[in-house]
């Protein structure tokens, strides 16, 4: 948590932004994992409760009535039988002392006070749900189909935390840097284990038990695989493989739910190839090419398409594409390559604030989604400002069905040379990502501890500091 002060003057903001009604911010409840009382999946408060409530304890909304200046914290006391068996917690009166609301109010209440609000025909303001059970609890207070809630949202508080979760404050960025922190030990851990004849599933549970250890959880499912090429590609049980690349996509989500999100791609045995060297060089370069590019003011969609030209000029070198670069941009010819955006907002979710809809957090009124294949996969379009963290995540893959899709079809056959692309069929995919922060005349990387990600870097590290000999 923060101070009093931090959740009082977010609250005062909200307040001004959506300027009237009732804000209804719903914490999230426990979720059990097979039956009732058998362990929970680990809880994790909504985000947008605990930005402006700060309060990480399940069965809790805030009430902001907006009129009348009034802030209430509903939830219900724990029980004796609660607390014989996992505790003494705050009350609900001493938690909302703490982030400074004066009014508390049982969970019964909040149908009272909705009841209320919908007789006098005020207007009462919630965010898109993603669990069934708040769905479920809009439909018994409201009456809103659940099928009609993420329409039924109110766009105007949408709006409002969209712009104040966007930028960062000093406090937030130092919460990200500690994940940052975490996410580089969770990366040498994998460096420092990866041999062959380990499996990924192995990797992959090291990387989450650091996670686990000096954080609150993994900040997203931890992908760890020698198949690179598959975007979203969890561990397997099969062996690494000497010869093979292997990519680690992880990160973490600290004490105070601010997460990480890196990305790092190795040989398996240490040391890479001359052909993967060709293709790592060029992703090392756009990676690197953002901090040239990337500062407030420029759309984060034209530092994408600036990496695209750049990759597509350093693949025509390779002989994998060929023809003028600007037209196979323009055409979306790239996208057999990198066939995802160059990446999204970052915070307390890692992909910040996408429940909240990826056109209301990555595009404006002036920058507006693609629908060409891959650009359309872009999360984070708009003019970028002061106090933003993107991430920077370029990537080359060879996935062999979209290959033979694309040559089936005779697509971009101007731009790609299909002869030479089916010898990398085998290849698997290559990406870096680190999480940037847009200062006010450029942008720098978190974290105080770069994870070793220049081909000379990585040999050395894997060389001096492998665990298994």
């Amino acid at each position: 948590m923060f101070s009093k002060e931090t959740y009082v003057n977010r609250r005062a903001e909200l307040k001004r932004l959506v300027k009237s009604g009732v804000v209804i911010l719903f914490g999230n409840n426990d979720s059990p994992v097979n039956y009732p009382s058998n362990g929970y999946y680990p809880f994790r408060q909504d985000s947008s409760f605990l930005y402006y409530f700060g309060l990480n304890r399940d069965g809790l909304v805030g009430v902001i009535d907006i009129d009348n200046d009034e802030e209430t914290l509903v939830g219900d006391d724990i029980d004796i039988e609660d607390i014989v068996w996992f505790g003494s917690v705050d009350s609900v009166s001493d938690m909302a002392a703490s982030i400074g609301v004066s009014k508390t109010a049982p969970m019964k209440q909040l149908q009272v006070i909705c009841n209320e609000a919908l007789r006098l025909h005020r207007q009462i303001h919630f965010l898109p749900p993603y669990r069934y059970d708040t769905k479920l609890q809009i439909f018994d207070l409201l009456g809103i189909h659940p099928n009609q809630q993420k329409e039924a949202a109110s766009m105007e508080l949408i709006k409002a935390v969209v712009k104040m979760r966007s930028k960062k404050e000093q406090q937030e960025i130092e919460e990200i840097e500690n994940a940052c922190a975490i996410g580089y030990k969770m990366h040498t851990t994998a460096m420092r284990l990866t041999r062959p004849g380990l499996t990924e599933k192995y990797i992959g549970g090291q990387v989450n038990g650091v996670a686990n250890s000096y954080g609150a959880m993994v900040s997203f499912a931890t992908i760890f695989t020698q198949h690179g090429e598959i975007m979203h590609g969890n561990p397997s049980w099969n062996e690494l493989e000497s010869g093979r690349l292997v990519l680690c996509d992880a990160g973490a989500e600290n004490r105070n739910n601010y997460c990480s999100d890196n990305t790092r791609t190795y040989p398996v045995d240490g040391k890479f190839t001359q052909r993967q060297l060709e293709i790592y060089q060029i992703v090392e370069a756009c990676h690197d090419y953002v901090l040239q590019v990337a500062k407030p003011g420029v759309k984060y969609k034209d530092v994408h398409l600036a990496v695209c030209r750049l990759m597509t000029d350093r693949l025509k070198e390779l002989g994998l594409m060929k023809g003028d670069t600007d037209e196979a941009v323009n055409a979306g010819a790239h996208a057999m390559f990198l066939p995802h955006g160059l990446g999204h907002m970052m915070g307390m979710d890692v992909h910040d604030m996408e429940g909240l809809g990826q056109v209301n957090v990555g595009f404006d009124e002036e920058t507006r989604p693609s629908e060409q294949f891959g650009t359309n996969a872009l999360r984070m379009g708009r003019r970028l400002q002061e106090g933003f963290v993107v991430t920077d995540e370029p990537g080359i893959y060879f996935i062999p069905a979209l290959i033979d899709d694309w040559k089936a079809q005779g697509l971009h056959k101007d731009f790609i040379n299909y002869d030479k692309l089916e010898t990398y069929k085998d290849f698997g995919g290559i990406r870096i990502e680190d999480d940037i922060l847009i200062t006010s005349d450029g942008c720098r990387f978190l974290g105080k501890e770069r994870i070793p990600y220049h081909p000379e870097d990585i040999e050395t590290f894997m060389a001096e500091n492998q665990l298994h000999k």
